[in-house]
């Protein structure tokens, strides 16, 4: 895999560009055309000049369930209408319906627990589990994510709350259909692993900010839920093969055709 391009900013810590990464045919994602991420909420003037000027973003999809849209309300970026936003939340929030009162953010905090969908259990593995259940609960979003790049002009910033879990997965799949290998996309997975006490630094501000009350509930999570360990996402994967027999499989079940991968490729590779 190649050298992380991770991109310092004021507002985000988890931030960093796919370009770079080596497909299997020999070609390599572009620089600057993929980037995925923490939550977009806190980016500063600076970040925004940045990422819209310098890097040129063109869109957002974010990936957050629509109880943190309306919690949050729109970002930097959203706000003044510099990107165009495209919202595919990972959660059945039409079956799991949460009041603004009850939800935080954070999935492991004492207020979420109870009210997240039941699991998808092929293993042991807490996450891989979880992952799993994003694939079979929401393929249209997460085969949106790669419509919406193949159709978006310039750089997207795929995101979420952390960057890890949600944006894990989308990224994989995006990933997969472009033609990195399995042991890179599962190393770029792990890299959140690197900055994990600045990300959990960042959450907590974040959730006590948010809570009107100033009592955010805040527990430390397990490790298991911290953990961005290789063999999560390599279990996961796993599965998606053995069900689909690759990524252009389950896209293509799930409703994108292979001319949509292509114009993906076209956008993305060099």
């Amino acid at each position: 895999m190649s050298t992380p391009n991770w991109i310092d900013l004021d507002g985000v810590v988890n931030m960093r560009d796919v370009g770079g990464m080596p497909t299997t045919d020999g070609g390599r994602i572009a620089k600057h055309r993929l980037l995925r991420s923490d939550n977009l909420q806190e980016l500063s003037e600076r970040d925004v000049e940045l990422l819209v000027d310098t890097v040129g973003v063109s869109d957002i999809v974010d990936l957050r369930s629509d109880i943190e849209l309306r919690i949050e309300g729109p970002g930097p970026l959203q706000v003044r209408e510099l990107v165009a936003h495209h919202h595919h939340s990972l959660f059945r929030d039409d079956l799991y319906a949460v009041s603004a009162e009850d939800a935080l953010v954070l999935p492991w905090s004492k207020r979420a627990k109870g009210n997240a969908p039941p699991k998808v259990k092929r293993d042991d593995d807490h996450w891989a589990s979880h992952y799993l259940g994003y694939l079979a609960d929401r393929p249209d979003s997460v085969v949106g994510a790669p419509q919406d790049i193949a159709e978006g002009p310039g750089p997207v910033v795929v995101h979420c709350a952390a960057g890890k879990d949600r944006t894990g997965v989308v990224a994989a799949v995006l990933l997969g259909l472009l033609g990195v290998g399995e042991d890179d996309i599962v190393a770029d997975y792990a890299l959140t692993a690197e900055i994990m006490p600045k990300l959990i630094d960042r959450i907590r501000a974040y959730a006590e900010s948010q809570d009107a009350e100033g009592d955010p509930d805040w527990e430390m999570p397990p490790p298991h839920v911290l953990a961005a360990e290789p063999d999560t996402m390599r279990g996961a994967l796993a599965v998606l093969r053995e069900e689909y027999g690759s990524f252009a499989g389950y896209a293509r079940v799930h409703g994108v055709d292979d001319a949509v991968v292509d114009a993906l490729r076209a956008a993305l590779v060099e």
